[in-house]
């Protein structure tokens, strides 16, 4: 059963992306409840994220299971066993820390998309570097980016920035408050040969950052803030559906007339309060939604322009 999905949906998917220039993609996601993983491509390695989920399996008759699905995996993708990397997704108890790390091999890929590079790390943290469910947003920024000053908050591993970059920006401004992710981000703009003084990193909390920005400074501002956060380094706790309306506001009040604010979640029960956004907003979701995620992506996105 999973052999003959994962036949299928590679043969269809890999084509789209080849046809698209696409080195990363989803190819598999928890498609066969009986079967909960995800299969990413990356190039030619392979991340699979395992799902514990309800099995009633011993722990032999689970590892039997595991190592059967890897196998059927590695045939049906043409792949040596180094060539794939298995993740467990847990559930965290603790938020605190979204930038924990799960490893210590610093195996660093360079993969492209849109005829750019990143660095990703298939081992080592959550995630992976690269939303792979964000790139027709990130090639939005790109198109609309040209002699425009640009915000990306909670920029992670600035792929946004790098797009925005690419998109001819004047100014790009990435803030986040790891400096793990930071440098990572740094490193992704100089790969592409972005460098100079027009490309600022700010390490803060994005919360304490937003009241000191003049107002009416971006033309293009970038805000995809963690469902919920309450890291020490935070000076407060962050609820994204208890706290969109004023962090919102407050990006729209940064923005020049016409400014276009870009904002994502992928809260699961997510409602945004429109009636309370000083702005126009239109619910991009649907139309942001890449060929590999179709019916399968869970998060919100949003286009608020400013009046």
């Amino acid at each position: 059963m999973f052999d003959n999905r994962l036949k299928k949906v590679y043969r269809i998917l890999s084509k789209q992306a080849k046809q698209q220039l696409i080195s990363c993609y989803r190819l598999y996601d928890r498609d066969i409840p009986e079967f909960p993983l995800i299969v990413d491509v990356y190039g030619e390695e392979i991340l699979v994220t395992e799902y514990r989920s309800n099995h009633h399996l011993s722990p032999e008759e689970y590892e039997d299971w595991l190592k059967d699905s890897m196998e059927v995996i590695q045939h049906v993708l043409g792949r040596q066993p180094e060539q794939l990397h298995l993740k467990e997704r847990k559930r965290k108890e603790d938020r605190s820390d979204q930038y924990q790390k799960t490893g210590e091999q610093k195996e660093f890929l360079h993969v492209e998309e849109g005829g750019l590079k990143f660095l990703v790390n298939l081992t080592d943290y959550l995630d992976t570097g690269l939303f792979l469910d964000h790139r027709i947003t990130r090639d939005l920024v790109r198109k609309e980016a040209a002699d425009k000053r640009l915000l990306n908050l909670f920029c992670y591993t600035g792929s946004f920035s790098v797009y925005a970059a690419a998109g001819g920006a004047k100014e790009v401004v990435s803030v986040d408050l790891s400096n793990t992710y930071l440098s990572w981000a740094k490193e992704n703009m100089e790969l592409n040969g972005f460098l100079g003084g027009q490309y600022i990193f700010e390490r803060a909390d994005v919360l304490q950052y937003l009241p000191t920005i003049p107002d009416a400074s971006f033309d293009i501002i970038v805000l995809d803030p963690p469902t919920f956060s309450n890291s020490k380094a935070m000076k407060e706790i962050f609820d994204v559906q208890q706290d969109h309306v004023s962090m919102i506001n407050t990006c729209m009040s940064k923005l020049k007339s016409g400014g276009v604010l870009y904002f994502s979640t992928n809260a699961r029960k997510f409602e945004l309060e429109t009636d309370r956004i000083k702005g126009a907003v239109k619910e991009i979701t649907t139309a942001t939604v890449p060929f590999d995620f179709k019916g399968k992506l869970l998060r919100w996105c949003y286009e608020i322009k400013a009046n």
